[in-house]
């Protein structure tokens, strides 16, 4: 499935939910489904709540996972037929539609309904089974290429020139590189450029968020695994394998247990994995990439990181600056997403206006990039016209921004009638956001006449027509 694509679902009805939080921990979930008895299904809740779902179902492809990709890039995804086994080794053939869960532009997790389509009766070969989650012919395949390249970084600030040029130039090298950044500085967005600009571009290009796996599994899905070796698996190359010729991006590297590290740093030195439950060593060419969100010494003295293997991580380092840094990329950054959205969403925006300009200048976007551009996308959704106004962004924005500026004003030692019209003008504004500029409904939710409200719009030079949606 392409995931940029309209998605055409074709379900009707479902037996099975499941929710999980952004780490992939099931907060809940049942199961209406014939071919299991009801005594399983009526105490599965307290069996698997609070595990993370590949816990529950270790064999499922991460890389081809519905649920983490969801939770990896916070859209939509519909798979029309995954085969998998539970933690019990029962097989199971869905059809799945998984949701991002998100709150004031954050994700909080994921939903995820599915339908059961094993056929009555039906018997899912194990081998068969393999062959649906082993990756086989890495051209052409998406979820083993890198599709960003350098010409895709958008920047005008010297710093982030500086690190495209240090990339193009450890590009080839084999030695490993270690990026770092806070969240949406566009880590990966670096981490393909390299591979594509290197040798291994033709390679598969495997990329793997460390905080998104459990660590009973984690072992099993980096080395891989044969059949026997825990409840559920099957022979299956880790990520080192499916690598291997081209590049491994471990992303937030400072989530992987400490326990698991010494092997990764094995790995690093001699070029061999061992699969779980195996006594054969194999050889294989990777080059590593890693990223996290913090400064990596900080990760080392809080024992996130081993030494040593920082030291053989951090070859060499890129560090991306956050936007509250460089915020002469944001028009950029605006005029490239407003083109993305135009396109997708059938739209035609020009621009932002003045106020928006002013807000998003002095806003701190703590999300960075990532979070601008579903501000953009999430504004885009909301109007008809062709300019993005205040009234059109998130409401938890507006509001930050709000609540940053009365604080500051009122924060002033200042007469107290001046301090009072501060607030109520702030208070006004927001009702008439709330209200779609009605001063009927602005007016009851002040709980002030009409008249009262008419009188103080004209005192303080609002204009209501600005907030009619």
């Amino acid at each position: 499935m392409d995931d940029n694509k309209p998605i055409d679902i074709n379900m009707d009805y479902v037996d099975a939910i499941m929710i999980v939080d952004n780490k992939g921990r099931i907060v809940y979930s049942v199961r209406y489904n014939p071919r299991f008895d009801e005594d399983s299904t009526e105490n599965e809740f307290d069996t698997i709540i609070n595990r993370n779902f590949l816990e529950v179902y270790p064999s499922v492809d991460v890389e081809e996972s519905s649920v983490v990709k969801c939770l990896k890039y916070g859209i939509p995804i519909y798979r029309e037929n995954q085969i998998l086994n539970d933690y019990k080794g029962r097989t199971i053939n869905t059809q799945n539609f998984t949701l991002p869960i998100m709150k004031s532009g954050k994700l909080l997790g994921a939903i995820e309904i599915s339908k059961d389509i094993t056929k009555m009766g039906e018997n899912i070969s194990q081998k068969g089974m393999e062959n649906d989650l082993n990756i086989k012919g890495f051209a052409g395949n998406n979820k083993c290429t890198a599709k960003y390249t350098f010409e895709d970084i958008i920047t005008q600030d010297d710093e982030m020139k500086a690190n495209i040029s240090k990339a193009k130039i450890v590009s080839d090298s084999s030695s490993s590189v270690l990026v770092y950044g806070e969240t949406g500085t566009g880590k990966e967005l670096f981490v393909q450029s390299i591979h594509n600009y290197s040798s291994r571009r033709k390679k598969p290009f495997i990329a793997q968020n460390c905080a998104a796996l459990p660590e009973t599994l984690f072992e099993s899905i980096l080395f891989g695994s044969v059949k026997g070796a825990f409840t559920g698996a099957i022979d299956k190359p880790g990520l080192f394998e499916l690598a291997n010729g081209g590049t491994l991006f471990l992303d937030e590297i400072n989530s992987m247990p400490i326990t698991l590290q010494a092997k990764l740093l094995r790995v690093l030195q001699d070029g061999i994995v061992r699969r779980v439950g195996d006594s054969k060593d194999r050889e294989v060419d990777v080059r590593i990439i890693t990223a996290m969100n913090e400064e990596p010494l900080k990760a080392v003295e809080k024992g996130q990181i081993r030494e040593d293997l920082f030291y053989r991580l951090n070859v060499v380092s890129l560090k991306l600056i956050p936007l509250r840094e460089r915020k002469e990329d944001i028009p950029l950054y605006v005029d490239h997403f407003i083109k993305k959205y135009n396109n997708e969403l059938n739209k035609n925006v020009k621009n932002i206006s003045s106020d928006v300009k002013n807000i998003f200048y002095s806003y701190s976007w703590p999300g960075n990039v990532r979070e601008l551009q579903h501000v953009i996308e999430s504004s885009m959704n909301m109007l008809n016209k062709d300019r993005i106004d205040t009234k059109h962004l998130p409401i938890y924005l507006s509001e930050n921004i709000e609540n940053r500026g009365l604080n500051e004003e009122i924060g002033e030692i200042k007469p107290l009638n001046d301090a009072v019209e501060v607030l109520e003008k702030s208070m006004i504004i927001r009702a008439l956001k709330r209200t779609n500029g009605n001063i009927s409904k602005a007016g009851n939710l002040l709980r002030i006449p009409r008249q009262t409200l008419h009188y103080k719009l004209n005192k303080y030079e609002i204009d209501a027509t600005k907030y009619i949606g």
